[in-house]
């Protein structure tokens, strides 16, 4: 029996412009991808590490290196589960070991899963956090796209908004407060959401203090993003949350989103899924569970200067099946 081994590189994918959120900008999109050999086949993941989580990109290639024994023994999807914590790292390996299964069965990932095929998804597409005139062109130049994504998260957002929905009056609105408002804010922001027709508004207030959203009447569904994670965050969103973002970055791989996805549908919760800034390498695990989901911001690709050869094809804002080339 070939034994499978397991190797990471760092990448850097400049961004077409920069990308801002209410933590900062960045011009480009580091990730990490592990890369697990066995004989002819070679199953690949990508991640993206996340300072808001604790993650370097050392911290996350030395949790994957802490796998080569095992990965070479043969570790089950199901063991890595418990071998390693929700997070980048595991993230890779989990989608590297899923694309392996695929490519030596000669099947689809979600023929293997028994998921749809994900077929006629449409993503958000995303605009950065700036000033509202600046928010205005951009909304006006993307005004053709059905769902738009806006970044806030600072004084001024009910300005954002209004230029936003002028800019793009036809389209569909969610935004991404990445944990930018407080207590005292959040009824103004809230008012200027329902103004402009926001459907969504992720995690307006910071994770260890989003107490104020219990019971909060809201128009727009209030997702957890920072809040929710894997499934064992789950019940301590009741009562603040009726939606959560979805992303394998955070679950820890394909394997725990699928069954994240399904209980939080079993609680009611309605299901987005979402993406760090990243290639369609990352992109395409997150299209088996955008199957169920409602929300789908899988636009990182759309948002870098240049993709992967093979990469996902997008026809406008809807996002075609991955090539059995890139993933899956």
């Amino acid at each position: 029996m070939t034994s499978l081994r397991l190797e990471t590189s760092v990448e850097s994918w400049p961004i077409a412009g920069s990308f801002t959120i209410a933590r900062g900008s960045k011009t480009e999109a580091i990730v990490v991808v592990a890369e697990i050999f066995n004989g002819g086949h070679t199953g690949r993941g990508e991640c993206v590490p996340y300072a808001r989580y604790g993650e370097t990109v050392e911290s996350v290639r030395a949790q994957i290196m802490a796998q080569a024994e095992a990965i070479s023994k043969g570790i089950s999807r199901e063991d890595l589960q418990q071998a390693m914590p929700a997070g980048a790292a595991r993230n890779a390996i989990d989608c590297a070991l899923w694309d392996l299964e695929a490519k030596q069965a000669g099947k689809r990932v979600w023929e293997i899963c028994g998921r749809p095929e994900p077929e006629g998804i449409v993503t958000a597409y995303t605009l950065s956090l700036g000033s509202p005139d600046d928010m205005y062109a951009a909304a006006r130049a993307a005004s053709s796209r059905p769902l738009l994504k806006v970044k806030l998260g600072g004084d001024g957002d009910t300005e954002r908004m209004a230029a936003v929905r002028e800019g793009a009056p036809g389209a569909r609105l969610i935004i991404d407060a990445n944990e930018g408002w407080n207590a005292a804010n959040l009824d103004a922001n809230l008012a200027a959401c329902a103004k402009a027709g926001v459907e969504l508004i992720e995690q307006p207030l910071p994770a260890d203090d989003d107490e104020a959203l219990r019971g909060v009447g809201a128009d727009a569904l209030i997702c957890a993003d920072e809040s929710a994670h894997d499934t064992s965050t789950l019940p301590a969103l009741a009562g603040k949350y009726t939606a959560i973002n979805i992303k394998i970055d955070k679950t820890g791989g394909l394997t725990e989103a699928l069954a994240l996805a399904d209980a939080a549908r079993d609680m009611g919760l309605t299901i987005m899924v979402g993406c760090m800034l990243a290639t369609s390498l990352a992109m395409a695990p997150a299209l088996v569970v955008a199957t169920q989901a409602e929300f789908v911001d899988l636009d990182g690709p759309l948002l870098l200067a240049h993709d992967r050869d093979p990469g996902l094809v997008f026809d406008g804002s809807r996002i075609l099946p991955p090539p059995a080339e890139l993933w899956g």
